[in-house]
């Protein structure tokens, strides 16, 4: 979990253009001023082409913070690893 985290930690602060930012798992939009619908947008499609996973619709909708988003992210990655 921890090189998942290391590795989200890279891409907020390349999409967010912000090394200071610091992951945390209450994170949220609420908390970064630059965070708004096409940046989310982004960031969504930075981290999968990262992760080399796909996200649905519905599990976006669902994502409160950033430990859910890493939850998620580990959950992917692994059922990746399982069929490969």
């Amino acid at each position: 979990m921890q090189q998942i985290e290391a590795r989200l930690t890279k891409v907020f602060r390349n999409v967010f253009y912000d090394d200071a930012i610091v992951l945390r798992s209450d994170l949220s939009a609420d908390d970064i001023a630059d965070w708004d619908s096409l940046t989310h947008v982004r960031l969504l499609f930075t981290i999968e082409r990262e992760f080399q996973i796909e996200f649905t619709v519905t599990e976006v909708g669902e994502l409160k913070n950033v430990g859910e988003l890493m939850a998620l992210i580990h959950s992917k990655v692994a059922s990746s690893a399982v069929r490969n």
